[in-house]
């Protein structure tokens, strides 16, 4: 199946595995890969070295093309990047943060760059910076997310009104069906991050993906938009942001609520009381861990039937 993502990308199907804080380290990644989508191993829990060691695990473990998901809030952000250039990597997302700032850097690298958005205004921020694709984000996605709630079904066709560059469709995203929504509303590809929370190979704790394959429709629910919109499961830790809320806090007050590594003891150490247990909306759709290359298989799948069913339609 080819169109402007896979032949930008060198890949067989328009799936991107999004790259996840603490879920999506170098097994996640080259499965991916190897399975016919884009994977990309998540910069955001990483310090430099991690981060270097986890690229060349997975040159090791694929031929495939591969990508860095890069958050530009990182502090150390320039090592972050010299260490890509330096491992030789073709394919970088960009997010939390401004496009102009890397993209030509990278970009006279000889290195593909892809933003993550969540609104029109900022996809042609990022066109504009001359970003070679744009993921656009719904609202019903999970970890930090967009302050308009804008819902993946309506953020598409309006990006889409507006874009050139090719489009990526993420946020609500685990089957076959509906990435071919995705696509009819005018996608060139998908991104799809809480159905590969819940794969063999994520780097999760066990006990975060048995959380996901529990969970159930309104288990989730966006909050602390006042530091920067996240998707949480509902848990001990965010029973208390809620309660937090009540007393009219601060952003001093969330801030020290929230403290440091959360996300980490949560997702990763296995916390399911304590911690940041970040999630999409989906979650509710996923019910099982397998293998990336079964969810890939299986998402080829659906998206072949629903296709011949639109077609008798």
């Amino acid at each position: 199946m080819q169109n402007r993502i896979t032949e930008l990308f060198n890949i067989q199907y328009p799936i991107i595995q999004a790259g996840m804080i603490w879920n999506s380290g170098w097994r996640l990644a080259s499965a991916a890969s190897n399975a016919g989508a884009l994977g990309l191993i998540g910069a955001g829990s990483m310090y430099p070295d991690v981060l270097r060691e986890h690229i060349q695990k997975c040159k090791q473990a694929t031929d495939k093309p591969f990508g860095v998901n890069v958050p530009m809030l990182y502090p150390n952000i320039q090592e972050i990047m010299d260490i890509i250039v330096e491992e030789d990597v073709k394919i970088v997302f960009t997010s939390a943060g401004n496009p102009k700032t890397w993209t030509t850097w990278l970009q006279e690298k000889g290195i593909i760059v892809v933003h993550v958005v969540s609104s029109v205004k900022f996809a042609l921020k990022a066109q504009e910076a001359g970003v070679n694709a744009v993921v656009a984000e719904g609202f019903e996605a999970g970890g930090h997310n967009g302050r308009d709630e804008t819902t993946t079904l309506t953020l598409i066709p309006m990006v889409k009104e507006h874009l050139e560059i090719p489009l990526i469709a993420a946020g609500g995203i685990a089957t076959g069906q509906a990435m071919l929504a995705a696509m009819v509303l005018g996608a060139d590809a998908v991104q799809v991050g809480s159905r590969f929370v819940a794969s063999q190979e994520s780097s999760a704790h066990q006990a975060f993906k048995q959380v996901v394959v529990n969970a159930k429709e309104g288990d989730t629910q966006l909050t602390l938009k006042e530091l920067a919109p996240v998707r949480l499961v509902k848990n001990k830790f965010f029973n208390e942001v809620q309660e937090l809320y009540k007393t009219a806090p601060s952003i001093e007050q969330l801030k020290e609520l929230l403290g440091r590594a959360r996300a980490k003891r949560g997702m990763f150490e296995g916390d399911l009381d304590d911690g940041e247990l970040e999630i999409g909306q989906i979650a509710g759709l996923i019910h099982d861990i397998k293998p990336a290359a079964q969810i890939i298989e299986d998402m080829m799948l659906e998206f072949e039937m629903a296709k011949q069913y639109v077609n008798k339609l």
